[in-house]
């Protein structure tokens, strides 16, 4: 029956919860997650002060100065500060956009799926001009407009994400839909929010939690092209900044670039892992295996 293929009831967690530990994806994307929210978190108390200030001599070296462990900028700016406080803004920009993308990406795909008809075909089609428009080019022009900070870059870059949510969203809905109590709470005449909220959007978010983890990381690689290109918030550090400035001394002091590149590559790669690891606890054909 439909009802097989629902997603497991809250008392169902702890299992999740060793499966999650038995993923060595889920495990290693989890742990480097940590990692890089541990030191958004400390940045401030590791480095109360602004990391665009210059404190130290010019390029020097990782390891050669034990105040700066990882060495200084161009400018005598210290590469440690800087990297930690780089995670504030990044993690800041790709948790904020994806809330925005699945608020909007949710609400879009549950109406579509569940409603269907007219109203479905509408939305859809309003759906895919978003989805053939150049994702970078779109979030450039949105970012110019609005001007460069970091809460119109999480804005323009959440605007341009959730189509993939609410297409996904949508195919759930109609899946979920089609469940037996589905069917008879619409016969007992329980309301549309009711089923919605009680029946359908639960069956629906497993899939979701995937594509979440997975678009922190698109938008954490996409925030960093944007400053890499001069179009980030100019009062914060970024490590797409970083990799730009580090591109004029790429020959002498290649740890300039190095450093915030291997910070973008880690993190990205972190959500990534966490986000196969989701995928194969929570798909039912992976867990069968």
């Amino acid at each position: 029956m439909h009802e097989a293929d629902a997603v497991p009831a809250a008392g169902a967690a702890p299992g999740l919860w060793s499966r999650l530990l038995r993923s060595p994806s889920a495990v290693a994307g989890g742990v480097l997650v940590i990692l890089a929210i541990a030191a958004a978190l400390g940045a401030g108390a590791l480095y109360p002060g602004d990391p665009r200030d210059m404190v130290g001599t010019p390029t020097q070296w990782p390891g050669t100065n034990l105040a700066f462990p990882l060495g200084t900028d161009m400018l005598g700016r210290d590469m440690a500060a800087a990297l930690m406080h780089g995670a504030r803004q990044s993690l800041a920009i790709g948790f904020c956009a994806t809330a925005l993308a699945l608020v909007v990406g949710i609400a879009v795909g549950v109406v579509c799926g569940y409603f269907g008809g007219a109203l479905d075909d509408t939305l859809m089609r309003f759906t895919e001009i978003f989805l053939t428009m150049p994702t970078l080019l779109f979030t450039i022009a949105l970012v110019i407009i609005l001007g460069p900070s970091q809460a119109s870059i999480a804005l323009a870059l959440g605007l341009t994400s959730w189509p993939q949510i609410a297409r996904l969203v949508r195919a759930e809905a109609m899946r979920a839909k089609q469940y037996d109590y589905v069917s008879a709470a619409v016969t007992m005449g329980m309301g549309h929010g009711r089923i919605i909220c009680g029946h359908i959007l639960p069956n629906s978010l497993a899939p979701v939690m995937v594509a979440a983890s997975e678009l922190i990381a698109s938008v954490i690689l996409a925030e960093a092209a944007l400053s890499f290109l001069g179009l980030g918030d100019n009062d914060s550090m970024s490590w797409g900044s970083m990799v730009g400035a580090g591109r004029q001394v790429l020959r002498t002091a290649w740890y300039m670039t190095a450093e915030p590149g291997l910070a973008i590559f880690l993190t990205v790669m972190a959500f990534t892992l966490l986000g196969n690891g989701l995928n194969d606890v929570l798909n039912p054909k992976a867990r069968n295996r």
